[in-house]
Order: C-alpha cells, then structure tokens, then sequence
C-alpha cells in the first residue's frame, strides 16, 4: 500500500513504463504484449500506419487507458491518476490547428496557463519567455491562424512547454510541414530538457535522438539505439 501511494504521489519512477500492455478498438487488437522502460531523454516511435504507434503515444498521457496491462508516467498510474498525469505531460498532435484555440499567438498561450495558479504578472512573464525561446516574440499580437504551418507547430509546442510538463509527447510533428519548418521543429525538440517521445514517419527527425522504438502489428520489432533500430525497420519495409 505504501508503494502505491508513493506511486501516486509521482516519486516511484523516473520514467516511463508500460507493462505487459494490450489494447483493442473493438475486434480489431492494436497492441499485444507492450512492456517498456523509457528513460532516454528523447525516445523515437516508428512503424506503419496501423502499427499502434500512435496508440501508443496516447496512452501516455491517459487519451487511450490499456484494456491489459498498466502504463506508468513518473510513476502515476494512468488509470487511476489520469488528472495528475495530464498535469505532467503535455501532447502535440499532427495538425496544430487542433490546439490553437485562441485568436492572438500571446492569448494562446495563456490560455495554457488559465488552469494553473499563477498571477497575472507570472503568466506574462512565462508567456514571454516561452515565445521568445521558439522564436515567436514578434507575433505575439498578430491572428495565430495567419502563422506559416512550422510556426504554428512552434505554438502549439510553446503552448505545451508553458505549463512546464515533465514528459512531452509529439504524434507525427512534420507531417504538414516542409523541410524549412520541419528544421525548425526539429532544432526546437533538439533544444528541450523535458523528456520527449516521438511518433513520426520522418526518420531524419529520430535519427539522433537516445533511443527508437519499431512497432509492427502491435507488437515491437526492434528497440535499440537509432542506427540500429532504423536498419531494422528499413529492412522490415522492404
């Protein structure tokens, strides 16, 4: 009992861990048999489409909860600590219209922030620090839907990194993206201190990261250093 509690309270763990994890959307089974320690600071997920990747990515943020098996973030269950789960991890979906809610960039990025209890100077403060860490201090003002697509994936992740979340969570980043942007999103991930997990078709994107999961019919192929996981998938696709 001791444990669960000190589980809950997010001081078991450093990291991220799914255990014996199994999912299905209906008769159709996405993930068999899924255990993982994830403790890289910056963690790769490929496969093909239909793999389970990005079931994957959702389920550590609690946006899909395991029929089996438990998932772990910093050592809350996400079952049964999906709030407190949220508060440390923050999602940035493929299209970054789906999160830009505000009308102005600033607003969009306080509204991050409306939950948490800050003053209003505070949340100035960090709003501004945040825009001028992804470039974005000169648009603070001007209509977010006017930003280019690789700007507005920069504020969808500046709106995550705001709330400080300790684990941040990226589901096929570049794919609206050209390769300008693309570099640019990938220089900001480069950049970050928070742990970050990664679904992507890109292969250049992971291809310096810590650690790269393949995933093929739910189940993982190859978990291993870039270089050596990418090989396999690439041998896997052809």
């Amino acid at each position: 009992m001791a444990e669960d509690s000190m589980a809950e309270d997010g001081m078991a763990e450093d990291s991220i861990v799914f255990d014996g994890v199994g999912h299905a959307f209906g008769e159709r089974t996405v993930l068999q048999d899924i255990s993982l320690n994830l403790t890289e600071r910056r963690v790769g997920v490929v496969g093909a489409n239909g793999s389970g990747k990005s079931t994957l990515a959702r389920m550590i943020n609690g946006l899909v909860i395991p029929d089996r098996g438990t998932v772990r973030v910093h050592g809350l269950d996400t079952r049964r600590a999906v709030r407190k789960v949220r508060r440390n991890v923050g999602f940035v979906f493929t299209d970054p219209d789906r999160q830009i809610l505000m009308p102005t960039v600033a607003e969009d990025i306080e509204l991050s922030l409306s939950r948490h209890r800050l003053s209003r100077a505070e949340r100035a403060e960090r709003t501004q620090r945040v825009l001028h860490q992804f470039g974005l201090a000169g648009h603070a003002d001007q209509p977010a839907q006017l930003l280019s697509g690789g700007q507005k994936q920069l504020l969808a992740l500046a709106a995550v990194l705001v709330t400080e979340p300790r684990v941040v969570v990226a589901d096929e980043p570049t794919t609206l993206l050209d390769l300008r942007n693309a570099l640019m999103l990938r220089a900001a991930f480069a950049a970050l201190d928070t742990q970050l997990v990664v679904v992507t078709h890109d292969l250049t994107l992971v291809e310096d990261f810590d650690r790269v999961i393949v995933l093929e019919d739910g189940r993982i192929h190859a978990d291993d250093v870039p270089a050596v996981a990418l090989d396999a998938y690439r041998r896997l696709m052809t």
